[in-house]
């Protein structure tokens, strides 16, 4: 139901599953394995897998902490967005590449559900795409030292939030992994 006209199709975003990224990450093994799932189903229903990376001063381009982690393989004919800010969508091509192949609704999995995460789905969103969230397959570090709430609450949240966000013409859903349905 977006409201990009002419874009009926659907791609899966994976958003800075980085080594610095998700080392520390809350059930890291388990999320990254959630996360190789969705891109075996969107592979399997030739639903086009778009690879978002992050560069900064903590995570320099080419660096090991940079490199997408070692279980998440991206093919050559997959789309990579390089990016340096928490949207996706911020100073990069990726409406460029999602345009080009019509798609008009997200999946997203990533990290860090606080940050790029969130960023990225309300990016999407106000832009008109739809937006699926897939609720076990992001994550964040544990920021609670500085009076953030507990990784397990902060994706607890963004989960609940997400399932329960509007606007017209677009939609916001949250699955699990098991239940991900890739059609084109």
């Amino acid at each position: 139901m977006t409201t990009l006209t002419g874009r009926p199709k659907t791609a899966l975003v994976v958003i800075d599953v980085q080594n610095g990224v998700v080392d520390e990450a809350y059930e890291r093994d388990a999320v990254v394995a959630n996360i190789a799932t969705a891109v075996e189903k969107a592979r399997a229903a030739d639903v086009p897998v778009v690879w978002v990376q992050h560069s900064d001063d903590n995570l320099p381009t080419g660096s090991d902490k940079w490199a997408y982690v070692a279980e998440l393989t991206r093919r050559d004919s997959e789309a990579l967005v390089p990016k340096s800010f928490g949207d996706s969508f911020e100073d990069t091509n990726l409406e460029e590449v999602l345009a080009a192949e019509h798609i008009g609704r997200l999946v997203v999995v990533g990290a860090q559900t606080d940050e790029c995460i969130r960023s990225t789905i309300h990016g999407a969103f106000v832009r008109g795409y739809d937006v699926t969230l897939v609720g076990d397959a992001h994550t964040t570090e544990d920021l609670s030292q500085w009076g953030a709430p507990t990784p397990d609450k902060v994706i607890a949240h963004t989960n609940l939030y997400w399932a329960n966000h509007q606007a017209p013409g677009r939609t916001a859903a949250v699955v699990n992994t098991t239940d991900i349905e890739f059609s084109n």
